[in-house]
């Protein structure tokens, strides 16, 4: 027999001999219906009819049985296919019977070839960058660590008089804006910034390190019963939880661990743009309200206003 391989371990010959006994199978079993849907025919005395239809049924029979064994035998001899996608239950999804809507068993071993030539050539990629490693980098690597300076004080302990002396100089900085400083907690500071009469903010910072703002409107009250900020209420006014959303993103924009002043002062100077939330126009569409909301985004850059679908 032929050693046609369809992939690793299966004989392609005796694929194609089983598709052909399933063939035949299925002509035998339907052989077996016509047999009892004809029932006894063509023949005058009810006994000759009923022999008749016996010997064809056991032909019929005994051809099913043949081509049954056949294909078993077949079975045996294609072999296994190879394990080269170990995809696990996700090979159930080759059974569904929508495949042209939702392919996604096909895509799924699309994506897996990807990530394994992906691999393949990370590793070659690897080994060349190895081989053309610096000399200096290969052979100084005892000197270098011998000559490798002490850490730096990390920036995440900073004294509080620094942290005192940065919000300072940043509320001289803006004549709009008024920041009151505490620290109810220890070290860790709270500052309730004050814009205009337009909005107040919350911040809680560790260190020089911003890690929740929470805007209110003007009026809005934002303290507890006991008087102290309240860092956890949202504000009662879409459009300042919309500014809120907004402004944690904004945190997460403006990140130079090395220069966490420079960081604080940006994120100032980003927030001090929405002095004009209530009166300045969307950049894109020049509307001043879109469903009933001023633009409330502030472009990182250029500090320009948008409508939170208009700056898409």
């Amino acid at each position: 027999m032929a050693e046609g391989v369809l992939s690793p371990g299966v004989n392609l010959e005796a694929f194609s001999q089983a598709i052909a006994a399933i063939q035949a199978l299925r002509s035998s079993v339907t052989r077996v219906f016509d047999c009892l849907k004809d029932g006894m025919r063509n023949k005058e005395t009810l006994e000759g009819r009923e022999k008749g239809f016996v010997a064809a049924f056991q032909e019929s029979l005994h051809s099913v049985s043949r081509d049954l064994g056949e294909l078993e035998r077949l079975s045996n001899l294609v072999g296994k296919p190879s394990e080269n996608h170990p995809l696990h239950n996700s090979g159930l999804l080759s059974l569904d019977p929508v495949q042209d809507k939702t392919p996604l068993y096909s895509q799924l071993l699309q994506a897996y070839k990807w990530s394994n030539k992906l691999q393949y050539h990370a590793g070659l990629a690897s080994g060349l960058l190895n081989q053309q490693s610096l000399k200096r980098s290969a052979n100084q690597m005892g000197v270098s660590a011998k000559r490798r300076p002490k850490a730096q004080p990390t920036t995440l302990v900073l004294p509080p008089q620094y942290v005192d002396d940065v919000i300072n100089r940043i509320d001289r900085m803006f004549p709009e804006m008024s920041i009151q400083l505490s620290r109810p907690n220890g070290t860790s500071a709270m500052l309730l910034v004050t814009l205009g009469k337009v909005l107040k903010v919350i911040m809680v910072m560790r260190s020089l390190f911003i890690d929740r703002t929470i805007v209110k409107g003007y009026n809005e009250n934002v303290y507890t019963e006991d008087g102290k900020l309240d860092i956890w209420s949202k504000s009662n006014y879409q459009v300042f939880q919309k500014v809120t959303d907004h402004a944690t993103t904004a945190l997460l924009h403006y990140q130079l661990p090395q220069m966490p002043d420079v960081v604080v002062r940006s994120f100032m100077t980003w927030l001090r743009s929405y002095i004009k939330l209530f009166q300045a126009p969307c950049q894109r569409c020049g509307k001043f309200l879109q469903d009933g909301l001023p633009p409330t985004w502030r472009d990182f850059r250029t500090l320009e206003a948008f409508h939170d679908t208009c700056r898409q």
